[in-house]
């Protein structure tokens, strides 16, 4: 058994049959199959039960695959930390909110890139509960998400202070309105948004509950629905100050508890810091961490 034997096992694993592992491994069949039928030789167990629709995990396969993960994960970083000769330079994937993304991010990057140009930086965006997973999964190498997180495997630290606003259409004069709208709705992102919870649990406190939700991927689609009157929504007042400015949406302001929310740096602990990450979080970090916004 080796670590190319158990590379093989993880791909056939997510491709959830030889055949396509096969394919994203750019190999035959045949090749992939030998090397399993040799691993599960080796280990005196099947891995795999075989069936029409392709192969799922025995009870040893599913007890060997974190091990397999970690191997695999402990040799890419073993390359990334021999290869890293302290200048900045190779892949960096870094997750992110839409709204971290759409109003954060921008000069973050632009400096980063201009002092780094060595580096091949992928921003990549999703919702705080997806972003934590694919972080957890080695598919990430760090990522900004709402905190507080409290993950014993991953290490944070707060890099902006946000304050929420509850958005709504011009006739919309107050929150307690919001109890006297018959089939309100929330226009939020989908399923593992944090803000799309506090949301949530703002509304019931008033006594709103089971409330209709309407899923977007796009700041621009819940700005317009709110503008629209199909629903409200919950989202960091930097995000909507022009579209406030510009008449189209109210902002509502929160009591400290329900506006006030931390967006956090999260990377794996048992990670190698490469030159080209302490690079970026050098350029990301704030001094000091500071509320974003003309109020404090």
């Amino acid at each position: 058994m080796d670590g190319s034997d158990l590379k093989i096992f993880v791909a056939v694993v997510r491709a959830g049959s030889i055949g396509r592992a096969a394919i994203e491994l750019n190999t035959v069949q045949s090749n992939v199959t030998a090397r399993v039928q040799l691993l599960e030789r080796a280990l005196g167990t099947t891995l795999f039960h075989r069936h029409s629709r392709g192969v799922t995990l025995t009870a040893a396969g599913c007890r060997l695959l974190p091990f397999a993960e970690r191997v695999g994960d402990l040799l890419k970083q073993a390359r990334r930390a021999v290869a890293d000769t302290g200048t900045p330079a190779g892949p960096l994937v870094i997750g992110s909110l839409e709204t971290t993304a759409a109003l954060r991010l921008p000069p973050v990057l632009s400096a980063f890139a201009a002092a780094n140009p060595d580096v091949d930086l992928t921003i990549t965006t999703n919702t705080s509960a997806c972003l934590l997973t694919e972080l957890l999964d080695h598919r990430l190498d760090g990522a900004f998400v709402a905190g507080p997180v409290h993950h014993p495997d991953l290490t944070e630290e707060v890099v902006f202070r946000e304050e929420l606003v509850l958005i709504t259409a011009p006739g919309v004069r107050s929150v307690d309105d919001l109890a006297r709208q018959a089939r309100l709705k929330i226009i939020v992102f989908r399923a593992g948004c944090a803000y799309r919870h506090r949301l949530e649990a703002l509304l019931a406190a008033r006594g709103l509950v089971g409330v209709r939700h309407l899923d977007f991927g796009t700041l621009g689609g819940i700005i317009g629905c709110v503008a629209a009157g199909v629903g409200v929504s919950l989202l960091p007042r930097a995000v909507v100050a022009e579209a406030v400015r510009d008449g189209l949406i109210v902002a509502h302001e929160l009591p400290p508890a329900d506006a006030r929310v931390d967006t956090v740096f999260v990377r794996r602990s048992d990670a190698h810091e490469t030159s080209a990450m302490t690079a970026f979080l050098q350029v990301a970090r704030p001094a000091p961490v500071r509320l974003m916004q003309g109020r404090k």
